[in-house]
């Protein structure tokens, strides 16, 4: 009887072959080819499944896209069963620093494809992600709800703290990827941001 094959799992493993061969040697000169060696697939399985370059690259993005939300929720469990808004918006933006080679090859993929969709009709044809508030909103809501709790300055933007906090997290990936800084110096700069939104706890009843 001819074993079945699981399409989503053959997938998942050109998608992940793509992600190790642009992490060594960036998005921009990968092939179709390539990703095919890397994964030890013919080059008309690869073809079979994605058609185009375009299409195979998209696949690996919401693929990294699913590895970076499983970080996150790994962060969340490691701070236990209540970890609250700082915890929380820790947890998101520090899996996007590059400190470790996973969240290394998730910043410059994830950078790299976005700047190849400025020029590359075929990418920007496709959404880039398909809810691009999607972090910025879930920022802004952790941060009302700190407001709320007491746990934060009520008189701050909650939209523009998000949104500040979402830019300069970026920015510091990419100045740790170029090697101007450490990951270390990174989250210590971003401990102080978060010290500045976030009050130490709950304010005291008014009298």
């Amino acid at each position: 009887m001819p074993k079945r094959v699981d399409h989503e799992e053959r997938r998942a493993q050109i998608a992940e072959a793509l992600i190790r061969v642009a992490g060594r040697r960036g998005l921009h000169a990968v092939g179709m080819r390539d990703v095919a060696a890397e994964a030890g697939v013919s080059l008309r399985l690869v073809q079979y499944y994605f058609q185009t370059k375009e299409k195979l690259l998209f696949y690996g993005l919401q693929h990294l896209t699913d590895r970076f939300t499983a970080r996150v929720g790994a962060r969340l469990r490691d701070a236990g069963p209540e970890p609250g808004p700082r915890a929380t918006v820790e947890a998101l933006l520090l899996a996007s620093l590059p400190t470790d080679e996973e969240s290394r090859t998730f910043h410059l993929l994830y950078s790299s494809y976005s700047i190849l969709s400025v020029t590359d009709e075929a990418l920007a044809a496709q959404p880039f992600i398909d809810s691009p508030d999607a972090a910025e909103n879930a920022l802004t809501g952790l941060l009302e709800r700190a407001q709320a709790e007491g746990l934060a300055d009520p008189d701050a933007d909650a939209r523009t703290e998000a949104i500040s906090l979402l830019a300069m997290t970026a920015t510091m990936g990419t100045s740790i990827l170029v090697g101007q800084r450490t990951p270390q110096s990174a989250v210590a700069v971003l401990d102080h941001h978060l010290d500045r939104v976030f009050r130490p706890g709950p304010r005291p009843p008014a009298a």
